[in-house]
């Protein structure tokens, strides 16, 4: 978003950012329009009511206002959940104002009545209506609440909200086939959709040589990568326990980039953990010096992750869940079935 946001500054358009969460402004064209006490009271309405993307009124209100000002021709969304948006305001305004819409899905809340992701939990309702005949299976994973009344009401809202616009006001932008597909199951199937991938800049993920090995004393052992954050079930933490109690620790090791300090003391033998980097230099050093690159999630959109260890060089083990098989394409990368795979010589030799 801030790559295309400063490229059309380069190029001598008018262009702004918003954002609710995270890193401060450092132009007057960017605005972080919500502060982290909001965020966290929305958080806090939301576990107690599960109504996510609708609280955040006083945020919201400052968005639009500086909206109001702006006058844009284009609008382009992203993720519209995270506790810090209004989105019944926000597509009321787009609803009168007379502007392009387009709005890139990085996951599937945007159509379901509570959870991002279904593929784990096994669940379809979303595609009729969610919590109609049976309990959500999800309440209690993000954006987790007791309530167990909010997930019918949701959808109900949220298939409102997001058809306000008509099909030729908004374009729908979906990183994968996969998820473009289940867009056309969906309520918002009345609206085109186009899949870009997502991309990385090569200039830095590429294949960068280091010490990793030498000072976590890896040495010539296989190394099995794998990067995530927060790490959890979903990203496969489990898989990973199952491998490391499988391999020979005299012969292979297992890295795991982006775990918590908890994580990392709790780890058990054959394990490496290391905590998250924001360094995009010091991450490509460590995919190169990895044998494999192994992303055993359950669920996913268009993992860049395996993306990044393929231009340094990593070949990708998968699984074929969400548009994870899209991702892949270097020789050596593919998608396996368990992490038993990698037993075979302990890399698939």
């Amino acid at each position: 978003m801030m790559k295309e946001h400063r490229e059309l500054l380069d190029a001598g358009h008018e262009s702004f950012v918003f954002w609710g969460r995270g890193r401060l402004p450092e132009t007057q064209n960017e605005m972080k329009f919500c502060t982290d006490n909001e965020v966290k009271f929305d958080a806090l309405q939301t576990r107690l009511d599960g109504k996510a993307g609708f609280h955040s009124h006083v945020a919201t209100k400052r968005l639009l206002k500086r909206l109001d000002a702006i006058r844009p021709d284009v609008v382009h969304l992203h993720n519209l959940h995270g506790y810090y948006l209004n989105i019944e305001m926000l597509f009321n305004w787009l609803a009168v104002n007379e502007c392009q819409v387009e709005w890139t899905l990085h996951d599937c809340w945007a159509f379901t009545g509570h959870c991002a992701y279904f593929s784990y939990a096994d669940c379809s309702q979303w595609k009729t209506q969610c919590a109609s005949s049976n309990r959500c299976p999800q309440l209690s994973s993000y954006p987790k609440t007791v309530s167990k009344k909010s997930c019918t009401w949701n959808f109900v809202w949220k298939k409102r909200i997001f058809n306000l616009l008509p099909a030729e006001r908004l374009k729908l932008i979906a990183p994968s086939h996969w998820l473009a597909g289940l867009v056309a199951d969906s309520f918002l199937s009345k609206y085109p959709v186009e899949v870009r991938h997502n991309t990385i800049d090569k200039s830095v993920f590429k294949p960068t040589p280091s010490d990793f090995r030498e000072r976590y004393g890896i040495d010539d052992r296989f190394m099995v990568l794998g990067v995530a954050s927060p790490w959890n079930d979903r990203k496969g933490l489990g898989d990973f326990l199952e491998l490391a109690k499988n391999i020979d620790p005299a012969r292979s090791v297992v890295v795991l980039v982006g775990l918590s300090k908890k994580q990392i003391e709790e780890l058990p033998k054959g394990i490496i953990g290391v905590a998250r980097t924001d360094s995009p230099k010091e991450l490509a050093a460590i995919y190169t010096a990895a044998d494999i690159f192994f992303n055993p999630t359950k669920e996913d959109n268009y993992p860049t992750v395996n993306l990044e260890a393929e231009a340094c060089g990593t070949p990708v083990l998968t699984y074929d869940v969400g548009g994870c098989a899209e991702t892949i394409a270097a020789k050596g990368s593919r998608c396996i079935k368990d992490w038993r795979y990698l037993l075979k010589g302990e890399g698939g030799d």
